[in-house]
């Protein structure tokens, strides 16, 4: 292929931070009209190279050639004159400001001398349709779906000319059939003549849209295959640099009395309508609880009650028989609480402080980290750097701040600060979201550990593979109610799909059952 049919070019390019290189003379070329994904660990540097290739950051070293000619892409005004825009991971919109001002936000077009709104409006609205992206131009992000949201991004790119367009972990806030309705996004563009670069960790992704797929690890190029020629263990192999395993290796359970018990608990949501209703179940120590459910079933509110981030309207939550319903937070974490919250961001970290400080939040108060309200930051130092090395946790060093980290590696620290606390019951919600394969089998280990401890685990995830690869039991959640509780080892994809879609247990196994019996007619007779 010709140099001219690469319309991106990266050659030998080299980033440092001080004395951290966090790229190291990587090679990367995306052909026109392909889907080029970029793999890695968490912490690996694919987004410091996108951020040089979006105007972000400015290498230290290296090459940047757009359609055959070398450029210095100084700033992303730069970028979007050459026709490359990027969607980022934590998306950058305005929540009071509707779709149409945020996509022309810096671009406003006028009519003497005033805004012209509709005219923006209109022609966000063209490309919304052309690309099936079905976006309300006149909608405050405030008040639509993360999906949605993304979608938005996708548009601003478009709106400002880009025909290379970067997509930066762009599932992982999605739900299943957002993720769906993506994919088909992505590959209209492809056919519209755009080309893409998507950073993911989820090779079942890469499988399904991607051409090439570029590996670096530690930020260095490892190699670019062909994706229809290599298998999802082959790349996660590469990427990690061992060989991974995706199965959970787990003994069966030994549940020794109930850790959390919940009765008849109602949650209200922030409009006011019951988001969970009357639900109750309870957590034994020495096994992990699964809370399986399509998102928006009351999952998130459930959660927040049971960790004191939201009131609950009625009933009672007991906490190692303690009653803890509607404490404040900190009362139930010193009640033997560990809490990995869906948002990292919002609920995990305090961004703008250093990750030794974000470490020690849950226990920054007791000793030894606290002596007579004075803060010992030198014990604060060294169990900062224990977690950081013992989790893998990728950063020049722990006085940066937690903002700096990749979204991975901000999610490893929290995991790691909860799961050093040893708490009686750990609520893991969405744990592993923006984790790499090799860290994602790490923390499941580390989650059965703890249940082998004889500690109690309630795990929420959208990613049904995680739930039932790591549960004993699992709670299927429908319309703010639990609907079943199975056992994992006896259910499987099929029947807990159609728990999710609200369809009762019984008539679930029924269905089940009576596919199995068409399949094994039909093959009976072939």
């Amino acid at each position: 292929m010709s140099e001219l049919e690469h319309v991106i070019e990266m050659v030998g390019i080299t980033k440092e931070f001080g004395n951290f290189r966090a790229n190291d003379n990587i090679h990367l070329d995306l052909r026109k009209g392909e889907i080029h994904a970029l793999l890695g660990e968490n912490g690996a540097g694919k987004s410091t190279l996108m951020n040089i290739l979006s105007g972000l950051l400015e290498p230290t070293s290296g090459e940047i050639k757009v359609n055959g000619k070398t450029v210095k892409i100084s700033s992303p005004d730069v970028a979007n004159e050459l026709g490359i825009g990027m969607v980022h991971q934590h998306f950058m919109l305005v929540d009071k400001f509707t779709v149409a001002e945020n996509i022309m936000l810096g671009r406003e077009k006028t009519k003497f001398g005033y805004i012209d709104r509709k005219k923006a409006e209109k022609e966000i609205q063209a490309l919304s349709d052309q690309y099936g992206l079905k976006v309300d131009p006149s909608a405050r992000i405030e008040n639509i779906s993360v999906g949605m949201q993304q979608r938005v991004e996708i548009l601003k790119t478009l709106y400002r000319g880009a025909d290379i367009l970067i997509f930066d972990e762009p599932t992982g806030v999605l739900t299943p059939q957002e993720i769906k309705e993506l994919m088909g996004i992505m590959m209209k563009l492809i056919n519209e003549g755009k080309s893409i670069i998507l950073i993911t960790h989820k090779l079942d992704e890469i499988k399904q849209v991607a051409n090439r797929c570029t590996v670096i690890r530690r930020g260095k190029s490892i190699d670019t295959v062909d994706v229809a020629s290599t298998s999802q263990q082959g790349l996660a192999d590469m990427m990690v640099g061992r060989t991974v395993s995706f199965k959970v290796d787990k003994k069966p359970a030994n549940p020794k009395g109930t850790v959390l018990k919940v009765k008849d608990l109602t949650v209200k949501e922030t409009r006011g309508f019951d988001a969970v209703k009357s639900i109750s179940f309870e957590v034994q120590a020495g096994e992990i609880l699964g809370i399986a459910g399509v998102d928006g079933n009351g999952q998130s509110e459930l959660i927040q009650a049971l960790t004191g981030l939201t009131k609950s309207s009625s009933g009672t939550i007991e906490l190692a028989g303690k009653n803890v319903t509607n404490l404040k937070p900190r009362k139930i974490t010193e009640s033997g609480l560990g809490h990995i919250p869906e948002d990292r961001q919002k609920f995990g970290l305090v961004l703008p402080m250093s990750l030794e400080e974000n470490i020690a939040l849950q226990t920054y108060y007791q000793k030894p980290f606290s002596n007579h309200g004075f803060l010992n930051y030198k014990e604060i130092k060294v169990h900062a750097k224990r977690l950081i090395e013992e989790f893998d946790v990728r950063t020049p060093s722990e006085e940066h701040t937690a903002a700096s980290l990749s979204g991975g590696n901000q999610q490893k620290a929290i995991i790691a600060r909860e799961v050093d606390r040893d708490p009686a019951l750990l609520i893991a919600a969405q744990p592993t979201r923006g984790l790499d394969v090799g860290a994602i089998e790490y923390i499941h280990s580390r989650l059965v550990e703890l249940r082998d401890n004889g500690k109690a685990v309630l795990l929420m995830s959208y990613e049904l593979d995680e739930v039932m690869n790591v549960s004993d039991r699992i709670a299927v959640m429908y319309d703010g109610k639990i609907i079943a509780i199975v056992n994992a080892k006896d259910t499987n994809e099929s029947e807990l799909g159609l728990l999710m879609a609200g369809v009762s247990l019984n008539d679930a196994k029924e269905q089940v059952e009576g596919k199995e019996k068409e399949k094994d007619a039909v093959d009976s007779t072939t």
